[in-house]
Formats: structure tokens, sequence, C-alpha cells
């Protein structure tokens, strides 16, 4: 195929309101460099982290929940840091952090056979000579993603997929599902008792699907409005979100909310148990009792680095059948503000996708 000079696309001009969202049909189409590929998007979908991005929340000068700043009022201050990595992002920025579609043309070094590959992008990608040292590029963050007709990425990130979904099906797993079994391989889990947390969402649906999947109890914390769907979908349980919890009832508690309730979630752990989180919603500020945490030997970890298996392995579900998407809606890329407001209602199960390709 012959490639266009130019493509259409969303771009963030700076941190604030969905007034920083700006269409354009004039962006230059990058070009693959050594060890990269060119990739036609198929289709992407709406993540937290697009939302967080935009208004500024990664910022440590934010202490609130991240609905408080969806107009933008946490934009003040957030220029020196307001990236995943604690670093100034770069303007404009083409977001866009889930990517399904085809690779178009390859950089030097690149097999061309590759040229026609339906693929996954790797959200999370590793950076440095040191694995140890957890660096990493998120796409659509330090990175232009898929809020485009094209972008490019390291052929290594660039995972070929086949299956029989749609791109826009296949778009709304990246993210969401690699988060999501990223913190359940960090937390070991097994056939055991797991509590999730914010379990209506695009991680949290996720993680009921690959709970189940290594044979663990799930228990998600929702809304009543919606626990029926998720036992739908595979919670044996649900709790109400605002009602009391129960004490020393979990093995590993999968945490995408924090805020106020962090304590009374971090005590359903039983001795001995597990908590990790990727996310924090509600609040990024919470208080922990040391004693709490040495009394009955609890783990805590974070997640966001991700090794390279855990995305190798969802994309071995994926081909398998084992997990299955989960899309409440899908909007056009030019609708891409009408479908952030949709996802920020926060009444719908799973993911908002993103068609890119006519």
């Amino acid at each position: 195929m012959t490639r266009p000079q130019t493509m259409k696309g969303m771009v963030l001009t700076g941190h604030g309101g969905p007034e920083k969202l700006v269409w354009r049909e004039d962006l230059p189409v990058p070009d693959p460099g050594d060890g990269e590929v060119l990739i036609r998007v198929g289709a992407s979908s709406v993540n937290n982290t697009d939302i967080n991005t935009r208004i500024g929340w990664y910022s440590k000068s934010v202490r609130g929940d991240t609905a408080s700043g969806t107009t933008g009022s946490y934009s003040e201050g957030a220029d020196e840091d307001g990236g995943w990595a604690g670093n100034a992002l770069s303007f404009p920025r083409v977001q866009g952090a889930d990517c399904c579609g085809t690779i178009v043309a390859v950089g030097e070094g690149v097999a061309p056979g590759r040229v026609g590959e339906r693929i996954l992008a790797r959200t999370m990608q590793p950076r440095g000579d040191d694995p140890n040292d957890l660096q990493i590029v998120t796409l659509g963050s330090e990175m232009d993603g898929a809020f485009a007709e094209y972008v490019v990425i390291s052929a290594a990130d660039a995972l070929t997929v086949r299956s029989d979904l749609s791109d826009v099906e296949l778009a709304s797993f990246p993210c969401a599902f690699s988060t999501a079994e990223g913190m359940i391989q960090r937390a070991t889990l097994r056939a055991e008792r797991v509590l999730i947390t914010g379990a209506s969402g695009g991680v949290g649906s996720a993680a009921i699907q690959l709970a189940k999947r290594r044979g663990a109890h799930v228990t998600a914390l929702t809304s009543p409005a919606k626990a029926a769907d998720l036992r739908a979908i595979g919670a044996d349980e649900t709790l109400d979100r605002d009602g009391d919890l129960p004490e020393r009832a979990f093995d590993v508690v999968l945490d995408l909310v924090g805020g106020p309730r962090w304590e009374a979630v971090v005590a359903t752990l039983r001795n001995g148990g597990r908590y990790v989180t990727s996310g924090a919603i509600a609040g990024p500020i919470v208080e922990l009792d040391l004693r709490t945490l040495y009394l009955r030997d609890l783990t805590l970890i974070g997640s966001t680095h991700q090794p390279p298996r855990v995305f190798t392995d969802l994309v071995r579900y994926i081909e398998n059948g084992e997990i299955r998407p989960l899309l409440a809606k899908t909007y056009s890329l030019q609708e891409l503000k009408v479908a952030q407001e949709v996802f920020l209602s926060k009444s719908h199960i799973g993911k908002i996708g993103i068609q890119v390709a006519s």
C-alpha cells in the first residue's frame, strides 16, 4: 500500500479539561526507526490513564480522587511531573494506551516479512539495560499512542495475535488485562480467596476473569446495581462498596480504588495476606497503621512494571479463548471526548472501545 504523508488523530495539547483534546487531520505519519514498526491502528479504547494523564493527576501535587479533577482543576502544578514516571510530558501528545492494528512498514533490523501481521501493542514497554531497574515507557504517555491512524512502536512490543475477534474487541485487552495480569502474577495468586475493588471497571472486570482462570474464589466490591453483571462474568460473590466489609476473610486483595476506605479494605486480609495496588481512583493518600502491617505479617505490593511474559501470556490466553472481551460501547476516534464523558459516568461494565480505522 502507498503510505500517506499525513493522518487524522486526537491530540492532547496540555494538562487540563476536555478542551485540551484537539482533532487534527494534518498530523505527520511517523517513520519507523531501527528496530521499529509502523502500525496502521484499527482500534483503541478508553482507560483511566488517559483521563489521569490529561488532568495531571499523576503529579505529586495532587491529593484528591480522579473524578474531582476531570474538568482540569488538577492541571496547575502538573507541568513538572504530570507523567507516569513522575516527569514532565511533552505536548502535543497522541494518547491511546491500547492498540490493535496491522504492521504496514518496518525499520532497519526488522524482518520485512512482518508487514501485514495483525498485532497487539504492549502498553507498558520496558526500557533500559538493567532489568532490575524497572524502567518503562507507557504507550500514549511518554510516547505517542493509538488515538491516531498510525503509530510507531518497537518491533519487540508488537505481538502477533491470531484471533477471530474484531479489532475493537482485541483493543479492549492490552492496558486493562495486562495491568490485572501483572497484579495477579506479582501476588502469585492461586486457588485462593481474592477481593477485587473497582470490579466493574476495565481492570477490575479483567481481574475477575483472570483470577477465575487460576481457580481463585472471587469476591467483587461494587455497587448493588452492577452485582448481577459481575457474577455473570465470573465473580463468585459481590460486596456493596459502601457497606460493611468482613475482616480477615481474603488471602489477596487486588485494589484499584484506594481512598478513604483503604484501611477497611486492608483489614479484610487474613494474617499473611497480600495486598496489590495498581490504581487509586478514590484518592492516592491513605493512612496506614504500621502495627497492622507487621503484627499481621501482611505484604503490600505496588504493580506497574510488567515482565515481558505478562503480555505474551495475555496473548496466549486470548488465542486460546480463555478470556473474553467486555465492550460496553464503541465510539469513533473523532467522538473521543464523548467516549471519555461516558467512561467517567462509571455506568458501564468493562471497556469503552474506540474505532480508529474506517
